[in-house]
C-alpha cells in the first residue's frame, strides 16, 4: 500500500479513526494538531458538532454565513488567542482506527454545508466532496466496504472508492 495520499495539509486538518459499528451508531476519534489526546465520537451527528465546533475555535475554514438571530446581543470583545500546534503532522498520521482511518480537510463552509477532501487512509485513496452529506455517505460507503464486504460500492453520483 503506498502513501502518496497520507497528508494533512491545513491548518484544519484532522484525522477521524473509526474503531467499530453500532448499528447507524460508530466509536471513533478524532484527531487535531491542537490537541494531543483524542476526542470520542459516537454517532455522525456528534462527529458533525465536534469538527464545526472545532473550525469555529480556529477560526478556519470561515464560515459564509453566520448564526441569524432576531434579538441583540451584547457585545463581546473577545481576544482570540493563536492556537499552537502540539502534535506534528507525522504522530497525527500516525493514529489508525480498527476499521477505517480518514483524513479530512474542509476547504471551504460555503452555503451551510462543507466542501473539502477526504482520504481513506487503509486504501490511500482521495476524493472531493461538496457537502457534509456527501462526505457522510463516502465515509459510510468505505466502512461498510470493511465491515460487510459484498459485492460493489454504493455509487455517489460518480463518487466511488474503487
Amino acid at each position: 500500500m503506498g502513501k502518496s495520499q497520507w497528508y494533512i495539509g491545513a491548518v484544519n486538518g484532522v484525522v477521524l479513526c473509526v474503531d467499530s459499528m453500532q448499528g447507524t451508531g460508530f466509536k471513533s476519534r478524532v484527531y487535531h494538531a491542537y490537541r494531543r489526546d483524542a476526542v470520542k465520537v459516537s454517532c455522525i451527528e456528534q462527529l458533525l458538532f465536534v469538527l464545526d465546533e472545532f473550525y469555529d475555535s480556529i477560526d478556519f475554514p470561515y464560515p459564509s454565513e453566520g448564526e441569524r438571530t432576531f434579538q441583540t446581543k451584547k457585545e463581546e470583545k473577545c481576544l482570540k488567542r493563536e492556537r499552537a500546534r502540539i502534535m506534528s503532522d507525522e504522530e497525527l498520521l500516525n493514529r489508525h482506527g480498527d476499521l477505517g482511518t480518514f483524513i479530512i480537510r474542509v476547504q471551504h463552509r460555503q452555503n451551510s454545508s462543507w466542501q473539502g477532501r477526504i482520504t481513506w487512509m487503509d486504501q490511500d485513496k482521495t476524493l472531493s466532496f461538496r457537502s457534509m452529506w456527501e462526505m457522510i455517505k463516502l465515509i459510510a460507503s468505505a466502512l461498510d466496504t470493511v465491515s460487510e464486504p459484498e459485492d460493489g460500492s454504493e455509487n455517489l453520483e460518480g463518487k466511488t472508492w474503487n
